[in-house]
């Protein structure tokens, strides 16, 4: 990337041809500039107080040390995140462990390793186990690496659903192309409106910087300033005081992940028990200490805006503190005769759904005479809205482009 001086930039342009783009000088800010600095015109301005622009091209990127690390990282993370998946609340290993653990692992290796060549035989190809002290550049590489694995499979849920649910055993190869299919379309999508999604500045990930910050934290040298912190004791500190904290909550007393004193004080009533679970129901009056508990909604609040915070918590509160109540106690399509919050199916009675009576065993196909001789299928209301909600987020980001960026 090539970057001009504000002198240069002026130049490229006609007297008359400076750009009068409203959404540029929207974000501009008055810096004055000598003709030899580089220019940080990014229109975001949290990227700019985080991403620096400069760029040393010396250091090397695709080492050994690249490969090696970023190939465990990227297995073990989706071994861990697909074994824990099935846990009813969620454990999520996300890619900034990585980023935290290879960080050691790659100075062990720069500074134990050979850095004779090694030939790759049949080519011309030659390579060095050890091109140089670890730098920032093979830390970014091998946590993409690791955020590949550590986002999951979706097509992973389907073979789990015939194996788990309908006793059944795919072909491993066409669970291999299932699951290949489905990853490659969302890089293919990606590819596609890269355009849009990548290049442009102003599509901006918030918990990237906070990824970027912890990068320069752990990579750059900066003297501390005289009674204050640098960024990696900053970051030591909260590191190890979130893990003293996590434990307890997490291994040593799971159960305050959900307290709920409503249901404490209304111990035999089934309504107070629907209005206070934490778990199995709506959760008023409840709270929890366990972390993965407050950021289940949407992620950590420290990285996420606080106008997206604020317009996630005014939907959830219209869809889970109006909108279900009053579907599930007006009794709509049945709901009152169903738990309030389940992910099971059910048939009319209230029972779990007998799957294999709607199911041709020897085709493995849906059984219509079955079905008219047993039942319908019921959802509980929450479960049921929760399927019609994703229908209606792909229908709103396409309402939202159209408003915000249709003109």
């Amino acid at each position: 990337m090539t970057f001009l001086s504000s002198k240069e930039k002026m130049e490229s342009y006609g007297e008359d041809e400076v750009p009068k783009s409203k959404s540029l000088q929207k974000h501009q800010t008055s810096i004055d500039l000598n003709e030899d600095e580089e220019v940080d015109d990014n229109p975001i301005e949290e990227v700019r107080l985080t991403v620096p622009i400069t760029d040393d091209p010396s250091q090397p990127a695709l080492t050994f040390r690249t490969w090696v690390l970023g190939i465990i990282s990227c297995c073990l993370l989706a071994f861990m995140n697909q074994f824990f998946d099935y846990r009813q609340n969620n454990l999520y290993v996300g890619s900034v462990s990585a980023q935290i653990l290879v960080l050691p692992i790659g100075q062990l290796m720069a500074a134990t390793l050979t850095s004779k060549q090694i030939r790759v035989p049949l080519t011309k190809w030659s390579f060095s186990l050890n091109p140089g002290p670890f730098n920032i550049k093979e830390h970014v590489l091998i946590t993409i690496f690791a955020s590949s694995g550590a986002s999951g499979v979706a097509g992973v849920g389907i073979i789990t659903i015939v194996k788990a649910f309908y006793h059944r055993q795919m072909n491993p190869v066409a669970a291999m192309l299932l699951v290949q299919t489905t990853q490659l379309m969302g890089y293919g999508w990606a590819g596609l409106f890269r355009k849009y999604l990548v290049d442009s500045p102003y599509m901006w990930w918030p918990g990237n910087l906070v990824q970027v910050s912890l990068f320069r934290a752990l990579n750059e040298k900066e003297k501390r300033a005289r009674g204050g912190l640098t960024r990696l004791q900053f970051f030591l500190i909260v590191f190890i005081s979130s893990f003293a904290y996590y434990i307890v909550p997490g291994y040593l007393f799971p159960s305050i992940s959900a307290l709920s004193f409503v249901c404490w004080i209304w111990k035999d009533s089934i309504t107070a028990q629907k209005l206070g679970s934490g778990l199995q129901g709506l959760g008023i009056g409840s709270f929890g200490l366990d972390w993965s508990t407050v950021a289940g909604f949407l992620g950590s609040p420290l990285a996420t805006p606080f106008f997206v915070i604020a317009n996630s918590l005014v939907g959830f509160f219209l869809f889970l503190y109006v909108l279900i109540p009053i579907a599930y106690w007006s009794n709509t399509y049945e709901a009152g005769r169903f738990p309030l919050f389940s992910t099971h199916t059910f048939d009319s009675k209230g029972q779990p759904y007998n799957i294999t009576r709607i199911l041709d065993n020897k085709a493995f196909d849906f059984d219509k005479v079955g079905y008219d001789n047993y039942s319908k299928l019921y959802l509980s209301v929450m479960f049921a809205f929760i399927y019609g909600m994703c229908f209606a987020f792909l229908m709103a980001s396409i309402t939202h482009v159209a408003l915000f960026d249709g003109k």
